[in-house]
C-alpha cells in the first residue's frame, strides 16, 4: 500500500511532509503538518528533520527553504505553481517600483523568492490589517501582488497604498451573483470569504479571513450551515473539525466546476512517494538570495 511505503521511506530518510489545506484529501492525510504555507514552513523549521518535502506550490517550498536553508526541500512536482505568484514577475515589479520611490513595499507572501527580496515587509492574509495598521498613517505603501487583498485592506484602514495588478485565479473568479445563489438556497447559511476574493464577493460575507481563521470560525460559531468562498480543499478539514455541520462551497460559475486550484492538485501519493525516493525534485535557493528573502519575513515577525 502506498502510503505505508510512503511513511516507511519519510522515516527511514528523516523527512517531514508538508500539506497545504488545498491539497487532495488522501495527501492531507498522510503529512505530519497540515496548514498555510507560512505555519507550514516555521513548523518544519522548528523539527530536526533533514528533508522537508512540500506538498503544496512553489513559492511555498521556496519559503521552507528560505526558513530552512541547511535542510533539503522537496515538492512533488515542479510544475504546480501558483497564478498569484506568476502574476508578480520580480523583473516586471522592479520596473514598475521605480515610479514610486519612497514607497515602503509590502507583499502578500503568496510571491516568489525574489519579489521577496525586492519587499521590505512580507504579510499574509492572517497578519496584513495588524501589519498595516501599526504603520505610521503617512506612510507611502506599494502592495504586491494581489489586488483584492489590497483593496480590501485599503478599504478596512482607510489607506491608500498603490496596488500591483495581481490576483489568484481560484478566487478571483468567484462571483456575487453565485453566492447571492446560495444565500437563496441556504438562507441560514453564515458566508465565510478569503480576502482574496473580489469586493462584490466580500461585501456579502458574514466572516473574512485566512484559511486558519475561517475554520477557527466554522468551528467556534453556532451556525450549522456556511457558505464558502475559497478554494475546494479547505471542506475537507472543515467537515473533519465540525461533522454535524454542513459547508457549500461557491463554485465557478463559468464552469458551474467545484473552485479547485490545478496546481495544488498536482500533489499526489504517487508523486510523494517518488520524490521521496529519488530526492527530486529539489528546490534549491542562492545564499545570497535566501539571506535577502528573509529579510523581509523577519521584519513581518516582528509586528
Amino acid at each position: 500500500m502506498i502510503k505505508e511505503k510512503i511513511l516507511n521511506l519519510k522515516k527511514r530518510k528523516n523527512a517531514i511532509i508538508l500539506a497545504h489545506y488545498y491539497t487532495l484529501p488522501e495527501v492531507q492525510d498522510i503529512a505530519d503538518f497540515v496548514g498555510d504555507s507560512l505555519a507550514l514552513s516555521k513548523q518544519a523549521a522548528a523539527t530536526d528533520a533533514d528533508i522537508i518535502l512540500f506538498a503544496g506550490v512553489h513559492f511555498m517550498a521556496e519559503t521552507a527553504k528560505i526558513l530552512s536553508p541547511q535542510k533539503k526541500v522537496l515538492i512533488p512536482d515542479m510544475d504546480a505553481g501558483c497564478s498569484l505568484a506568476d502574476s508578480c514577475p520580480a523583473e516586471q515589479l522592479e520596473v514598475f517600483l521605480k515610479d514610486y520611490p519612497n514607497h515602503k513595499v509590502l507583499s502578500y507572501i503568496n510571491c516568489s523568492a525574489k519579489v521577496k527580496t525586492l519587499s521590505d515587509i512580507i504579510v499574509t492574509s492572517g497578519n496584513a490589517l495588524k501589519i498595516v495598521n501599526a504603520l505610521p498613517q503617512d506612510e507611502k505603501i506599494v502592495f504586491t501582488p494581489d489586488r483584492n487583498l489590497g483593496a480590501y485592506i485599503n478599504k478596512e484602514t482607510g489607506r491608500e497604498m498603490v496596488l500591483w495588478n495581481g490576483a489568484c485565479h481560484v478566487h478571483d473568479q468567484l462571483t456575487a451573483d453565485e453566492v447571492y445563489r446560495l444565500k437563496e438556497k441556504y438562507p441560514n447559511a453564515k458566508v465565510l470569504a478569503h480576502p482574496e476574493c473580489k469586493a462584490t464577493v466580500l461585501a456579502l460575507a458574514d466572516f473574512i479571513g485566512s484559511t486558519a481563521a475561517m475554520l477557527h470560525f466554522a468551528k467556534n460559531n453556532t451556525p450549522s450551515a456556511f457558505i464558502v468562498a475559497t478554494e475546494t480543499g479547505i471542506l475537507y478539514e472543515m467537515q473533519k473539525q465540525n461533522p454535524d455541520k454542513q459547508f457549500y462551497v461557491v463554485n465557478n460559475p463559468e464552469t458551474c466546476a467545484c473552485n479547485d486550484c490545478e496546481y495544488m492538485k498536482l500533489n499526489t501519493l504517487e508523486k510523494i512517494y517518488s520524490t521521496l525516493q529519488s530526492e527530486t525534485p529539489e528546490v534549491v535557493l542562492d545564499e545570497a538570495l535566501i539571506k535577502k528573502a528573509l529579510a523581509p519575513i523577519r521584519k513581518m515577525l516582528e509586528h
